[in-house]
């Protein structure tokens, strides 16, 4: 799978981590940045990264900042992504079945790197609940609202 990963300086020790984990479990990674400890804009990394999962140039997106929610503030403006912060595996787990969550926000300021990187696996393993009505129609739901408020890269 193709993951695109982003981290202000305070994600990005945990993103070199979590990247390493993912390239050893055979996922190629693209590292939006940034790239050192100095301080720095979130949007300038999470932004390009959230519009190559729009575009389908990856599978899904890995974002590391100081607490998981400013990455996913600015995931969730984009249409086509669904953003979660995770701050444990059953959170984890349950961003990817009941909510088909395609972008996965992580604070590097309060989560140490055991927990994230089982966070990263439970949810890397974990598929969408696609037999259960009501969850479902909760996703369906979910895009219909999207689909009325965003704009579609393509009418940018």
């Amino acid at each position: 799978m193709k993951i695109a990963m982003a981290s202000d300086h305070a994600g990005f020790e945990l993103k070199g981590e979590i990247k390493a984990w993912l390239e050893k479990e055979g996922h190629e990674v693209i590292d939006f940045g940034t790239d050192s400890k100095e301080s720095c804009d979130l949007s300038d990394y999470v932004y390009p990264a959230s519009l190559a999962v729009a575009k389908g140039e990856a599978d899904r997106g890995i974002f590391v900042d100081g607490v998981g929610y400013g990455s996913a503030l600015i995931a969730n403006r984009i249409y086509g992504l669904n953003a979660a912060v995770c701050q444990d595996p059953f959170c984890a787990k349950l961003a990817r079945q009941h909510t088909d969550s395609n972008v996965l926000c992580i604070g590097g300021k309060i989560i140490g790197s055991g927990i994230a990187l089982e966070i990263v696996d439970v949810w890397m393993h974990t598929d969408p609940i696609t037999d259960v009505d009501k969850y479902v129609r909760r996703v369906k739901k979910v895009q219909e609202i999207s689909e009325k408020h965003l704009k579609k890269l393509s009418e940018i």
